[in-house]
């Protein structure tokens, strides 16, 4: 099973961009974030003529999550647990071929002197509260999206400049480790264990991907059962490349079995 999760950044927008890819990557799943619509807005038509069931969480102009998967999608839930007052989406997750798939668009977080910022770090608690739920069932399930979290230096082309970032503060890394600690595995990082400057973000700013001045914000977190099954991960940079393109690009991996 092919699994690929990719920040979109408006879907309609970048639609000529999301149907090509998905028609030549051609992933079992594909999990989308920042889709930038509610769900009757969504190219479900378009989508489904390449083979797409969908499952949409979606909201007007900002933020929006969603699952296309080839088989059937079930059990969906369209919020993280935790906090009813949270209207922002930013959380859809199912059962797809018999693997629990989640599409997570987390808080960026800026400016970290705004309430932004312990909105990202309370939202992060709440998605720790309910990876340890999700273990508890011990299933195989994929957590993949935009974290809006660069774990290390190595995963940012200018990690002295990108210290007091909310991707980058040593509190919003703490949190994340905390999370993949409780026994998740980074796909990319399990098979490329030595690699930097695998990024999946660039900026539309300053030439940034001309100059491949990036950041590794996009991954694929698996439960013990999911990585046991684990057999190739890598980032796509081609659609990054494209004429109107998102400023994220594709990560994706497959498992076996």
């Amino acid at each position: 099973m092919k699994i690929a999760t990719w920040n979109v950044n408006s879907v309609r927008a970048r639609l000529p961009r999301v149907l090509e890819w998905l028609a030549s990557a051609a992933p079992d799943v594909a999990l989308l974030q920042e889709i930038k619509t509610v769900a009757e807005g969504f190219p479900e038509l378009e989508i489904g003529d390449l083979g797409y069931n969908v499952a949409v969480c979606g909201q007007k102009s900002y933020n929006g999550v969603a699952i296309l998967s080839k088989p059937p999608i079930e059990d969906v839930l369209m919020r993280l647990p935790g906090d009813d007052a949270d209207d922002q989406a930013r959380y859809i997750e199912a059962i797809v071929g018999g693997v629990r798939v989640a599409s997570i668009y987390l808080p960026n977080g800026n400016p970290v002197d705004s309430p932004k910022f312990p909105y990202k770090l309370g939202w992060m608690e709440r998605l720790y509260d309910h990876v340890g739920d999700l273990l508890g069932i011990e299933e195989a399930f994929v957590l993949g999206g935009d974290y809006n979290v660069a774990p290390e230096d190595r995963d940012v082309y200018d990690p002295a400049a990108w210290a007091g970032d909310a991707l980058c503060r040593p509190d919003t890394r703490a949190r994340y480790r905390a999370v993949v600690h409780l026994g998740l595995t980074d796909a990319y990082r399990a098979l490329h264990p030595d690699a930097a400057g695998a990024y999946t973000f660039w900026d539309y700013q300053k030439g940034r991907w001309q100059r491949d001045e990036g950041l590794r914000i996009d991954h694929l977190l698996l439960s013990p059962q999911a990585a046991d099954r684990l057999e190739t991960c890598d980032v796509d940079r081609d659609p990054r490349g494209r004429d109107k393109a998102s400023d994220h690009t594709p990560v994706w991996c497959e498992l076996g079995g």
